[in-house]
């Protein structure tokens, strides 16, 4: 029993194990609390490109080489 006790076989892995769970509940946490407002930066970005779109002039317009 003794030997088993004191058996490290496999501790540097566990320790990995610990390490990893421990990085994933503390992006899982940040995702939630930054996650509203990297959606909205986002859909900022995307409602800005939309409007660079709509106002652009139609192709084949003026200054084409034709």
């Amino acid at each position: 029993m003794k030997n088993f006790l004191m058996d490290e076989n496999g501790q540097g892995m566990v320790e990995y194990g610990l390490i990893l769970a421990l990085v994933a509940v503390a992006a899982i946490a940040a995702l939630k609390l930054l996650g509203p407002k990297i959606s909205s930066l986002f859909n900022a970005a995307s409602d800005e490109l939309n409007g660079a779109v709509t106002a652009a002039p139609a192709a084949g317009g003026a200054g084409g080489g034709e």
